[in-house]
């Protein structure tokens, strides 16, 4: 008796797992239910941004999300996220991939998996016209230099790491770095260079510090549900393919991006 509740037991976590495996082929509910469910940031110009006038989406992942889909032969459904949620909606299904420049981190590296990498961006400093003492990367971290940061941002660990005079600042609310710069409370804000290319074009007081020397390069990558190898290796493969045949360097060209774009 025990024999045989040991085999049947033993049996049925076969059938369970063979039950889960099916159920997590991303591939598959994909094609079977021909819609791609895309994760976005719609804040991200360059990258994933909504314009506030028109309303419509543009960006390198908005074209290359498209892409992905028209591939597949599938409907794209973009879910709109933010980067404190984004790893979530990921693991819990609530979109399969996310194109939102989501830069690779060890520590994101363990709740979900990335493709190869489409661009590198070191960290950027918008500053303004009128501050005349910030030229360059060497003058930001001096007594008296108030350096602003969104908390959260992968810049946020380094600069609090390397900053040995200036002051961080860090800020929580959205736009708030901005404002602190442009009224004055800080001299600049660390961002990313799509981020300050927004900055360039939105506005008339903004003036970017490239780095003299490399900070940090961030990878940004397409991030997908863990143990997931068909999926990821679906979109390696697209991505491969459109940086050979040359539709993502267009899409690269078409928003600005071509500095940062990794073309291997």
């Amino acid at each position: 008796m025990k024999t045989n509740q040991k085999y049947w037991g033993a049996l049925l976590l076969v059938f369970v797992s063979l039950a889960s495996t099916a159920r997590a082929d991303v591939l598959s509910e994909i094609q079977k239910s021909g819609e791609l469910k895309v994760c976005i940031w719609p804040e991200y110009f360059g990258i994933s941004y909504q314009n506030p006038k028109t309303r419509s989406l543009q960006g390198i992942d908005i074209d290359m999300s498209q892409a992905l889909a028209l591939s597949l032969n599938v409907k794209i459904k973009y879910v709109l996220t933010n980067f404190s949620k984004v790893l979530g909606d990921i693991e819990s299904d609530v979109c399969q991939i996310a194109m939102m420049g989501v830069g690779v981190t060890p520590e994101r590296q363990k709740r979900v998996d990335f493709s190869a990498p489409y661009l590198r961006s070191d960290i950027m400093f918008v500053t303004t016209r009128a501050n005349k003492a910030l030229n360059k990367t060497e003058d930001l971290d001096q007594r008296g230099i108030v350096i602003a940061v969104q908390k959260g941002t992968l810049m946020e660990g380094y600069l609090a790491q390397h900053l040995k005079q200036a002051t961080l600042k860090v800020t929580t609310a959205p736009g708030e770095r901005e404002k602190e710069v442009e009224l004055g409370r800080a001299d600049a804000f660390a961002t990313d260079f799509p981020y300050s290319q927004r900055m360039l074009l939105n506005t008339d007081w903004a003036r970017v510090i490239a780095p003299s020397k490399t900070m940090q390069l961030t990878d940004y990558a397409y991030a997908v549900k863990k143990d997931e190898p068909r999926w990821l290796a679906e979109v390696n493969a697209f991505l491969a393919k459109a940086k050979a045949d040359g539709r993502l360097e267009a899409a690269a060209k078409n928003n600005n991006l071509l500095p940062i774009l990794v073309r291997d």
